[in-house]
């Protein structure tokens, strides 16, 4: 809308279905979002208006909640979901804070969607060929797009933690510095956007699939969660002798009862599953441990202030405020039901049959419908809203055949 516009208090509606429009345009049935398919409001959040640095023309975003006409937040609002996981805290004297680590792929243009993706050419004149994992000069060839990535995330009040490398051809990864778990989601929101557009300035294409090469890294988007009493700071997770504590163990064991239910929630896409097949540093399971990254819950070596819970089941294709709501919901059910967790594991490992978790995005939505928990933790309306939107994205997936299969098997008899 026109700055005037917005700044006059003018306010902006849009109809209840486009909250689960899917990723190629289309809606479900109108039985999902309302059969009026009524207006909703978006109410711009104060802090979350921003001047985007990289627009030539003066151009801003607001990061809006969508509520309905009555004033209460609809359902079929993401944001509006972890807003309330975080006042169900806040009912407790508690606040959760987390931290997201991004990966992403930055590419060639792909015009032709058939051909793989290609790393660019850098500044000096040669592709990237994959041995630059972790090399302190490995995004030289690409400074110039990184410079004007850096100015846009201060201009936007993004910090960063650490930015580096990953193990992928052209792969990176940022770390968001820990908080309040809605600023996290709409600072993840902001970098994914940011970069997007910075890279088209630069004649470049920022990829956030799971897995968008064969035969190297997916790109996760690991959650690291913690939890302090409101009125002290505390992290609850400790005692007042350093060593973990009862809640610590409840909210461990939330984390397992949900994993499985809400894989369809951290892994929404059916390449999300491409990155969890191979599970070398994106495990797909429910097992927890110490500083073991084959688990999908990892306790990561810290001193008792630091103590957290790293969701590493998370692909970057994620949406930052749903995976986070669904991460902390399950840790908060844990900690309200006193669930404990199986023992932690080390080492090399087996996955028990309890602690495995859907490998299709079929197999997903399918334990999503049969799941009680979802229900009951988000709402009705969302969860089966959510299952006919991805279900919608699954079937137009099996309308098309693969080069694969053609390549494969029409010479079979």
């Amino acid at each position: 809308m026109t700055a005037e516009g917005f700044l006059e208090g003018r306010r902006l509606q849009l109809a209840r279905g486009v909250l689960l429009q899917c990723i190629m345009g289309g809606y479900p049935a109108a039985r999902f979002y309302g059969s009026d398919d009524g207006d909703l409001a978006l109410i711009a959040e104060p802090t979350q208006i921003h001047r985007l640095p990289w627009s030539d023309a003066p151009r801003a975003l607001a990061i809006c909640d969508a509520d309905e006409l009555t004033g209460e937040s609809s359902n079929l609002s993401t944001r509006g979901q972890l807003k309330k996981v975080i006042a169900r805290y806040a009912a407790r004297g508690l606040a959760p804070v987390v931290a997201t680590e991004l990966e992403f792929f930055v590419f060639a243009p792909n015009t032709d969607p058939t051909q793989a993706f290609r790393p660019p050419v850098g500044l000096d004149g040669r592709r990237e060929d994959g041995q630059s994992a972790f090399s302190v000069s490995s995004n030289n060839g690409l400074r110039p797009f990184f410079n004007e990535v850096y100015k846009c995330m201060a201009a936007l009040g993004l910090p960063r933690d650490t930015f580096m490398h990953e193990m992928g051809v052209s792969q990176f990864e940022i770390n968001l510095l820990h908080g309040d778990p809605l600023l996290l989601a709409d600072q993840t929101f902001l970098f994914k956007h940011l970069l997007k557009e910075v890279a088209l300035k630069h004649g470049l294409t920022v990829v956030c699939m799971a897995k968008p090469l064969a035969h190297t890294p997916g790109s996760s988007m690991h959650i690291h969660q913690s939890i302090v009493d409101s009125n002290s700071g505390k992290n609850v997770f400790s005692d007042e002798q350093g060593e973990p504590t009862a809640m610590f163990r409840h909210f461990i064991g939330g984390q397992q009862a949900g994993m499985a239910d809400f894989t369809a929630l951290f892994a929404p896409n059916v390449n999300s599953y491409q990155r969890l097949c191979h599970p070398y540093a994106s495990p797909n399971n429910a097992c927890w441990s110490h500083d073991n990254r084959a688990a999908g819950l990892r306790i990561p070596a810290s001193s008792p202030v630091a103590r957290r819970v790293e969701n590493r089941l998370p692909g970057a294709d994620a949406n930052p405020y749903l995976a986070i709501a669904a991460s902390l919901a399950a840790g908060l059910h844990g900690i309200e039901h006193e669930l404990e967790p199986s023992e932690a594991i080390q080492g090399e490992f087996e996955v028990p049959d309890n602690l495995s978790l859907p490998c299709t995005l079929h197999a997903a939505l399918e334990r999503l419908k049969r799941s009680q928990l979802a229900r009951e933790l988000f709402g009705q309306e969302f969860i089966e809203g959510y299952i006919a939107s991805k279900t919608m994205e699954l079937t137009s997936f099996f309308d098309e055949i693969t080069p694969w299969e053609r390549r494969v098997l029409a010479a079979q008899a």
